[in-house]
């Protein structure tokens, strides 16, 4: 396709600019907590909030098979206006903690147009190097997932409420991209009618059960991490008093690193597969995981934030392969549905860890609470690898 060289840039744009909704409240959270007068266990609420959201969103959108049936790149724009629109809403004066919730969640909600629905625009243009596509992709999610955080160091003169509006208006300027710049890609089988029933008959299939299991057992660490690690900064800095941490800045390099991770494990999943780098990566994020209470025990600041840039890499490394993965097992006209029913599950998760652990935060000052991080790659690892008679 001769347009296809400018497409994979302008999808990974947009879906950088779009993302950057997910963690906006977050990058501003003390100055709402300020604001609102809200208790300092919001963050864990809205956060949830943003994922409850998605996950509500992904499951109507995979049971109405929204991005099989209708042209995926108006789904995105429609999407991104609404998102960027309920996100701004969060500047509006007299907010309380449940309208806060709400506007979170209705940008969870369109953000589930945006993020499966942009890796579904990808498998219609890409077919072979599917892996390093998404790898640029999922790289661009994570990087306007730390966003916020940058902003918030760079940004400290201005208010938070600009700094909201910025977001929201580079998530509205992502959609219009994908509008103008994007049309249907060649892959692209239009679903026809409406299916119920995809949702659940493509899990009989081996190989996409195995993917979606690999992905789910990921998802249990990843946006727990991404929650967690200022606080894992702060917890740092606490326990070592001499020590004087940027925690918005190094809050976004630890999560944005993961980005390049994403594009690297794209390029090796070439030569190795997709398989094996995702299994490598879910076993050494196990392995940080497990390891990390002693981590705090490090009087060299460097080595502890040199630990957490590994994390944030490995963490996020098999993202765009076991989506690779998930969609190379179902037919073409099913992509974007088995996409999004996938992201629905494992955001589900999310949830789950998110609030297990911020609970656990609240009754004890152990450390150890972060090793239950690595339920999921443990259980991950074990049915991914287990051996299949069809495999």
């Amino acid at each position: 396709m001769s347009h296809s060289k400018h497409i994979l840039p302008i999808i990974i744009i947009s879906q950088f600019c779009c993302t950057s909704l997910w963690f906006a409240s977050n990058g501003v959270m003390t100055d709402l907590v300020i604001s609102f007068n809200l208790s300092t266990i919001a963050l864990g609420y809205l956060t949830s909030a943003v994922q409850f959201g998605f996950i509500m969103g992904t499951l109507v959108f995979a049971l109405f098979t929204i991005a099989d049936r209708f042209p995926p790149s108006k789904v995105f724009f429609f999407c991104a206006i609404l998102g960027a629109f309920f996100n701004w809403r969060l500047i509006f004066d007299n907010q309380t903690f449940f309208s806060l919730i709400g506007m979170r969640f209705l940008t969870g909600f369109f953000l589930a147009g945006i993020y499966p629905v942009g890796m579904k625009i990808a498998t219609d243009y890409f077919d072979k190097g599917l892996g390093k596509s998404l790898g640029f992709l999922v790289g661009a999610l994570v990087l306007g997932t730390a966003l916020p955080h940058l902003l918030k160091d760079m940004m400290h003169s201005y208010s938070w409420k600009t700094i909201i509006t910025s977001i929201s208006v580079l998530a509205a300027f992502g959609g219009l991209l994908m509008l103008l710049f994007v049309p249907n890609g060649p892959y692209r089988t239009a679903g026809k009618k409406l299916d119920i029933t995809i949702c659940f008959s493509i899990f009989k299939n081996v190989k996409f059960r195995k993917a979606a299991f690999g992905y789910f057992g990921h998802m249990w660490e990843l946006y727990t991490f991404w929650t967690f690690v200022p606080i894992l900064l702060k917890i740092y800095e606490n326990s070592h008093t001499d020590t004087q941490l940027n925690i918005p800045l190094l809050s976004f390099i630890i999560i944005g690193t993961g980005s390049l991770a994403c594009v690297l494990g794209g390029y090796l999943s070439q030569k190795y597969g997709p398989k094996n780098i995702a299994y490598l990566a879910l076993f050494l994020s196990c392995i940080c995981c497990l390891i990390s209470p002693l981590m705090f025990q490090l009087t060299n600041e460097n080595l502890f934030i040199a630990f957490l840039l590994f994390w944030g890499m490995v963490v996020v490394t098999d993202s765009p392969l076991f989506s690779t993965l998930v969609a190379q097992n179902v037919a073409s006209k099913n992509k974007g549905t088995a996409l999004t029913i996938v992201n629905c599950i494992g955001f589900a998760i999310t949830i789950v860890s998110i609030q297990l652990i911020s609970n656990y935060k609240e009754m004890t000052d152990s450390n150890a609470i972060f090793m239950l991080l690595a339920i999921g790659p443990i259980l991950g690892l074990f049915t991914f690898s287990r051996k299949e008679v069809h495999s």
